[in-house]
Parts: C-alpha cells; structure tokens; sequence
C-alpha cells in the first residue's frame, strides 16, 4: 500500500508541474505577442524617435532629456538624428514603420512635406507624435498629439519687451533679425509673432532679416553681413541664443559693445545664453524649454494604451531680464 501511495502522490506532483509549466508557456507567448512590436521580444515599448539634429545647445539637451526619460521609462528607443535634413528624417520614419515599433515622435526639421510619410505610418496602425515643431498638414488624423513652446507667443512676448523699452524713443529704431532654419515651424512663428509686437510702435523698423539657421556660426557669419551693410543698427532680434552668441563676436570684432551699442533679444535660455544675458551681453530672453523627455515618455504610454490626448499640449516658460537671469543661472537645468 505504501509503494503504491507513493507512485501516486508522485503522479499527482508530475500533473500538478506540468500543467504549471504549460501556463508559464502559455503567458510567456502571450507576453511576447503583445509586447514589443519591433522584434526584440523585450516586452518593452519600443519608441522610434527623429530628431532635427544638433544645431544647438537647446538641441542637445532636448536630445539628452528625451535619452533620459526613455530610460527611466524602460522603452526601447531607436534614435536617429537626421542633420536638419528632411530627407533624412522621412527616411528614418520608413525605417521606423518597417521595424514596426509601437509609437514614432519627430520634430520636424520643416513645416511642410510630411503627409505622404504620416499616411503610411497611419495605414500601418503606428501613432505619431510631433514634439517642438509642428507639420502643416491640413488632414490632423495623421498625428496624435503636437507636444511644444508656442512659438508665436515668443516672438511676441520679445516684441513687446521692445516696444515697452523703446517706448520714450523719437526716432528710428533699426532692428536687424537672425531667423531660425528657413521654413521651420519656430522661423515662421517667431517672426510672426515679433513682427505683430513691434507694429505697436511704427519708430521701430526691420531694416535686414536673413536665416542663421539657428547656428553660432550661421549666426556669426549673418551678423557681419549685417554690420557691413547698415552703419546704424540698434537692435538684433534673435531667434534662438546660439545666433545671438554667434552675433556676439561679430559685433565685438566691429568694435560695439553687445547690449549696451546694440540690444539684443534673443529665444531659447539655455545656460550660455542666460550667462551672457546675467553678464549684460544679452538684454532680453524669452523661455522655450527643452526639457520635453518627461512628458513625451507619457504621452507614449498613454496612446500605446488607447487613452484619447489633447492634441496640442503646451510647455510652460517664461522670460528673463539681466537680473532674472543672474537669479535663475545657479539652479538652471540646461
């Protein structure tokens, strides 16, 4: 009786591992079915993500931020930096929907040209998410949400700084302008926005206005074009810090003193420009914050989950005089 008891109660161990194995293997298929779309077999969500470039210190910490909040995120990211070259990133798109990742977000190097490539990460059932820049498409299906600054409020917010501090002016004021990337979304809109500013003040006049393309050295090189062909400039609207501190040497070697012979405005804040604006090289400095990993990584999630986004969500900033800057600079992020 005793063998016989045994046998059984082994029997009914065997039937008990096997049937806990064959769940094990059960939910590590299901686990691999719904996870990863991008072959991996992690389980994780997979992120495919094209980024303008590197044409600035804004770019390399948005870039960094974005790397960061992956991680803490546990997704898998495909990163790809497309060197300001639409071609690029709509290559890098395709690669992303043949990969079959779970969600692709870009910032567009520029407004238009995107519809094709969107409509064929929709008809692959891939959600896309605009960070920073925004497309012109007329058909808003083809992206879930645009994540970023608003750019015409910047391009304002610099417009009215000026009009306030030229206010007791009599005479002409000569602004020169150092636009972003030609065709760009924060190109457009900033000057948009500052154009619409300094209308309140007709003493206040755009005498030269050329793309920088949001380099130093674009901005360096634009600046003293600038300085050879109009003996009096007043103000230099940039628009993004790393011009401005281009145009700083420009303006240094022709011999003027940066903000105090020209003012100088300027959008972004990162830490260089904010030194500059603390040191009075600077005058003036509306906020466009990089930091945009955080948000993005759970604007990820909640579409991979289905939940319905705003499709326009807006980052907070402000702005910053000399003093403000001197304040902020011990505890700034980027």
């Amino acid at each position: 009786m005793h063998t016989t008891g045994t046998a059984m109660t082994r029997r009914r161990i065997f039937a008990v591992l096997s049937a806990s194995l064959l769940a094990t293997g059960l939910a590590a298929c299901g686990n691999s079915d719904t996870g990863d779309k991008g072959g991996t077999g992690s389980g994780k969500i997979v992120l495919g993500f094209s980024q303008v470039g590197a044409e600035s210190g804004w770019r390399t910490a948005n870039t960094n931020s974005i790397k960061e909040a992956a991680a803490a995120a546990g997704f898998e990211l495909k990163f790809d930096d497309a060197q300001q070259k639409q071609e690029n990133q709509i290559k890098a798109i395709r690669n992303f929907i043949q990969q079959k990742v779970d969600v692709i977000a870009f910032s567009p190097v520029v407004e238009s040209g995107w519809d094709t490539v969107l409509k064929e990460a929709k008809d692959a059932k891939i959600p896309v998410i605009l960070t920073d820049r925004s497309v012109d498409s007329a058909d808003k299906t083809l992206y879930k949400t645009f994540i970023g600054s608003d750019f015409v409020k910047e391009g304002k917010l610099s417009g009215e700084w000026l009009v306030e501090k030229t206010k007791s002016a009599t005479g002409p004021v000569n602004i020169v302008e150092l636009q972003g990337t030609t065709g760009s979304a924060p190109a457009n809109d900033r000057k948009k926005g500052f154009a619409a500013a300094i209308a309140a003040n007709p003493n206040l006049k755009v005498i030269a206005s050329q793309t920088g393309d949001f380099t130093r050295a674009g901005g360096k090189a634009v600046m003293e074009q600038f300085l050879k062909a109009n003996p009096k400039i007043d103000v230099l609207f940039a628009h993004n810090d790393d011009m401005g501190l281009g145009a700083l040497e420009a303006i240094t070697a022709a011999g003027k003193v940066p903000g105090k012979d020209i003012t100088i405005i300027t959008i972004d804040a990162v830490k260089d420009g904010m030194q500059a604006l603390a040191d009075g090289k600077f005058n003036f400095i509306a906020e466009c914050s990089p930091l945009l990993g955080p948000q993005l990584m759970d604007l990820v999630k909640k579409v991979k989950a289905g939940e319905t986004i705003p499709t326009r969500i807006e980052t907070q900033e402000g702005t910053f005089t000399q003093e403000q800057a001197k304040a902020a600079l011990p505890t700034r992020k980027y």
